[in-house]
């Protein structure tokens, strides 16, 4: 069974694109879009927590959508009485997912920053 490939960012810091080069040269990183707000089909309080969400994890897109729809409903649902236990364990498996989770946090590839200079590889 073949290993699994080394993302990019990975091998820049552990310096192994400076080691095997030909082996990072066609890689492409691929890009997405911004998250966006809320669908329509939220209620108020889940589109607040939404934008909870969205702001505590700035690194989620719009594949991650559905994902934060469905944390943003369960996060709700949590506040209410009757809420069973397994909306619990379902909302902390979407955390986990999302990168939310100290544990999981590591290893989320986020960049802050978002204005890329394409002259700067060239300048710096």
């Amino acid at each position: 069974m073949p290993r699994k490939r080394t993302p990019i960012a990975v091998a820049e810091i552990t310096g192994q694109t400076l080691e095997h080069p030909s082996r990072f040269a066609d890689r492409v990183e691929p890009t997405a879009q911004a998250l966006g707000g809320p669908p329509d089909s939220l209620s108020e309080a889940e589109r607040i927590a939404w934008l909870e969400l969205a702001g505590d994890m700035p690194w989620l897109v719009k594949s991650d959508r559905h994902l934060v729809e469905l944390a943003s409903r369960l996060m709700v649902r949590t506040t209410q009485p009757d809420c069973p236990l397994g909306v619990f364990t379902q909302m902390r498996l979407c955390l986990g997912s999302m990168g939310a989770t100290p544990t999981d946090r590591t290893r989320v590839e986020w960049n802050m920053d978002d204005d890329i200079d394409p002259a700067s590889e060239f300048l710096n």
